[in-house]
């Protein structure tokens, strides 16, 4: 009989584009790690929030996993802030999805960020199923390293968060740095966290023909020195260091602004909904408008092509759970310059395949990247141990920990009291 588990990203599907809006990182995570897992044998299905019309009831995106449209309030997009008032509608839908179904029909319930975390929970207590939850960001992390102007995660979130901690079965972390803040922070039991590292796609994600063929198909000037970041444009991602760190190459280094680019690809995201207007002044006050590139997120296809492309992809977060974009650009065998926060310190080598960097001195950005684009051959060193680096990572092996850390949960004995009874 096949196990059968059901995933939850509430506010956010796993069928939006990636960059864009609330679609990110998790969105690759949860979509990559459940097909890997349905190749094992495993059914996932995979329940999401109905935001617009129109939208199929299910949809299979590959054998094993089928993605449900919950409905639950208004059929329209709501922020993640508004999204804590749907929990009741929400546990209301997924049990009307459940009805007719034993309670042990779906063996874990695996939820994604502490929305869907409030959610799982509530159905956990009503079908018996156990929750396993992954945070992917927390909100006293977070908080702890604001980007100027940012607005803190609200008490509304940490609280429901140290809720599903006390809750959840299991707890997976991305990182054992990320493991000691579940404990620390969140008084978390060190037995109940487990550390499954995320994955790279290393069939999509390759050196493919190199920089000079996938610039060659975007267009890119063979001596174009190409600075790539690639996410949701939002302060606590760190674009305006890279802007201002450009702005301060120039400054110094006056040959470099004919052939100098700034990419930024993605689209504005929670507090960042005018961050990409609001940068793009700052580039024409600073006097580097013809410098930054904006580009809106394309297919996956496509990105390693733009990784392949870049002489350096730039990670400047203020905190970052994990970061996929730095081990993808890796596997491509582009070198990552990063900030030395979160699991970043893990998906990036330090002097091996990129270079962490403490703070975010647009100053210290600009002394770290000016060093590597006059130093080709330290970047052509840095390239070869990215490759290495990423292939470390698979999607296999994350989905081999996952089932793992569900086996270890089952193996746990059951609480058997429901909230509702069949």
């Amino acid at each position: 009989m096949k196990s059968r588990i059901a995933t939850l990203m509430v506010h956010t599907s796993p069928l939006e584009q990636a960059g864009m809006g609330d679609a990110g990182g998790m969105n690759i995570y949860v979509v990559e790690n459940s097909i890997k897992m349905a190749n094992s044998g495993v059914e996932v299905d995979i329940f999401t929030r109905a935001d617009k019309t129109g939208l199929a009831d299910a949809v299979e995106i590959a054998p094993g996993v089928t993605v449900h449209h919950l409905e639950a309030g208004p059929i329209s997009a709501l922020t993640k802030e508004e999204l804590p008032s749907q929990i009741g509608a929400l546990t209301h839908a997924f049990m009307e999805h459940q009805s007719g179904k034993p309670n042990d029909y779906y063996d874990i319930i695996h939820s994604h960020y502490w929305i869907s975390g409030q959610l799982g929970w509530m159905i956990s207590e009503r079908t018996g199923a156990p929750l396993v939850h992954t945070m992917h960001t927390m909100a006293k992390v977070k908080n702890q390293a604001l980007a100027e102007g940012d607005t803190p995660e609200p008490l509304i979130r940490a609280l429901g968060e140290e809720q599903i901690v006390h809750n959840a079965k299991a707890l997976i972390a991305n990182t054992d740095a990320e493991a000691a803040s579940l404990v620390s922070l969140y008084g978390a039991d060190s037995d109940r966290v487990k550390v499954v590292t995320p994955g790279v796609d290393l069939q999509r994600f390759t050196p493919g023909h190199g920089k000079a063929s996938a610039r060659n198909i975007l267009n890119i000037a063979p001596d174009a020195i190409v600075l790539t970041f690639v996410g949701r444009i939002q302060p606590h991602k760190g674009p305006e260091v890279l802007v201002r760190a450009v702005a301060e190459i120039v400054n110094h280094a006056p040959h470099l602004r004919s052939k100098l680019a700034l990419v930024i690809m993605g689209g504005a995201s929670g507090t960042g909904i005018n961050e990409p207007e609001r940068l793009e002044k700052l580039a024409k006050f600073l006097g580097i408008s013809e410098l930054i590139h904006f580009k809106a997120p394309v297919s996956r296809s496509e990105l390693a092509d733009w990784y392949r492309a870049s002489d350096l992809v730039c990670v400047p977060s203020y905190s970052e759970s994990f970061g996929l974009v730095a081990l993808e650009a890796q596997a491509c065998g582009t070198p990552v310059v990063a900030s030395a926060v979160g699991g970043l310190r893990t998906a990036v080598s330090d002097g091996i395949s990129g270079t962490l960097v403490d703070g975010h001195d647009p100053k210290a950005w600009a002394s770290v990247l000016s060093r590597l684009i006059a130093e080709p051959q330290r970047r052509v060193l840095l390239s070869m141990g990215a490759i290495e680096h990423a292939k470390k990572f698979g999607w296999e092996t994350t989905a081999r920990q996952t089932l793992d850390v569900y086996d270890w949960v089952l193996s746990r004995p059951k609480n058997n009291s429901l909230w509702i009874a069949n």
